[in-house]
């Protein structure tokens, strides 16, 4: 990616008038409105999927038509760098960082074939949306409950080595919402479980989107996500906890320098609901 992606020029950095709060709020309603929509539409595709034997893929048609209809309706794309480790690196746990509503339209553009994503339990109970997650073989995690979070993932994870797929999590475990160049420390759960499966893991750094959309600062601008793909990582020289610890570290580390240093922030074409500071000084 262009070195002057992660080092935005100075811009429009405040809001002055009622007018880009009122387009902050017609442009997330078009997105609920879009996503549940999408989420409908996946529960049939689910269905016929599951009637197929390959329930995996309702959950990959579904991605891809939530980020065909934001691009052609709200103006937001997703540019990918490193696509071919998305399909070459099966069976494996993709593991990426977690900022917004807006990385499952990320996920519209990165989803592999056979790909099912983690997701907190709550999720499952959400009309329409929750109705699509299940039937397409979705892992709802009980962040409450330790031992059966695991317990699903492991279940998932005989799953997805039988059919060659993948697992991907967020694995700063919730939504960052930050407007810096900045990650959540990393939940240690996605790489104990690549462990004890022999799988790599396939870290996915998305640039940060709060140039697009913020909630807190009520930002919703057209523009690109950039997202790069980095090589499998295997874990099998980590065997002691000691070991996982300095594993997990330098791959946070490699993460954030990569935000940092070349991915950066998203690039917003017609900023008009205003710029977080961070992307103006």
């Amino acid at each position: 990616m262009d070195k002057d992606k992660s080092e935005p020029t100075k811009h429009i950095s405040k809001r002055n008038s009622f007018l880009p709060t009122l387009k902050y709020y017609y442009r997330s309603t078009c997105s609920l409105l879009l996503l549940g929509t999408c989420a409908f539409y996946g529960i049939f595709a689910s269905l016929y999927y599951n009637l197929k034997g390959t329930k995996q893929l309702g959950q990959y048609a579904t991605a891809k038509a939530y980020a065909f209809v934001m691009k052609k309706c709200l103006g937001i794309e997703v540019k990918v760098e490193g696509r071919k480790y998305l399909e070459n690196s099966a069976p494996c746990i993709f593991i990426a960082n977690h900022q917004s509503a807006l990385d499952i339209l990320v996920l519209g553009e990165t989803w592999p074939r056979n790909c099912v994503v983690t997701a907190k339990r709550a999720l499952k109970y959400v009309p329409f949306l929750g109705w699509f997650m299940t039937l397409s073989g979705c892992l709802f995690l009980d962040r409450s409950n330790r031992s059966k979070a695991l317990g699903t993932l492991n279940m998932g994870v005989k799953e997805i080595i039988d059919i060659k797929g993948s697992i991907w999590m967020f694995v700063e475990g919730t939504r960052s919402h930050t407007t810096k160049l900045e990650m959540l420390p990393f939940k240690k759960g996605a790489f104990w479980l690549a462990k004890d499966s022999n799988l790599p893991i396939v870290p996915v750094v998305i640039s940060n989107t709060s140039t697009i959309n913020n909630s807190k600062l009520k930002i919703f601008n057209q523009g690109t996500i950039h997202v790069k793909v980095l090589e499998p990582i295997s874990l099998t020289k980590v065997e002691s906890k000691e070991d996982m610890n300095e594993f997990v570290d330098k791959v946070e580390t490699l993460m954030i320098n990569e935000l940092k240093e070349n991915v950066g922030y998203s690039t917003p074409s017609n900023p008009d609901t205003g710029l977080p500071i961070e992307y103006a000084s």
